[in-house]
């Protein structure tokens, strides 16, 4: 009888391919020291993962040179017509913003806060710009 009861151990059991331990025959971890002792076997089947890209999108922007796609204007031309005549106006003006020419020129320049702005904004310009 001592037989069979050590033939069924045997059958629920193995050892260890790292320590030599005994562990569980199921056993995919040795709870001795932790090692791998057969690899993971996965009961459910692996899904197939399909990749469909149909990315169609394309780039309908347009490269306007310069960028802003405005009228032209000259940085040196408007400084000095805001320098010499912004009181009245005369750089915005030219710069066809006509209803801020008119305010100006009913404020002298925003009581003179808005003509000393321009002035150094102007400075800060690039040459030529767009408006």
């Amino acid at each position: 009888m001592e037989t069979e009861n050590t033939d069924s151990v045997q059958e629920t059991t193995k050892f260890c391919k790292h320590c030599g331990q005994k562990i569980h025959a199921a056993a995919v971890v040795c709870p001795h020291c932790g090692c791998q002792v057969e690899e993971v076997k996965s009961q459910a089947a692996t899904p197939q993962i399909t990749i469909n890209n149909t990315n169609a999108n394309t780039n309908v922007n347009t490269n306007i040179v310069g960028g802003a796609g405005g009228r032209i204007r000259n940085k040196w031309v408007a400084f000095a017509l805001c320098l010499f005549l912004g009181e009245i106006g005369a750089h915005k003006f030219y710069e066809g913003k006509i209803g801020m020419g008119i305010l100006y020129l009913f404020t002298f320049g925003l009581f003179g806060i808005g003509w000393i702005i321009d002035t150094i904004a102007l400075l800060f310009k690039p040459n030529p710009y767009y408006v």
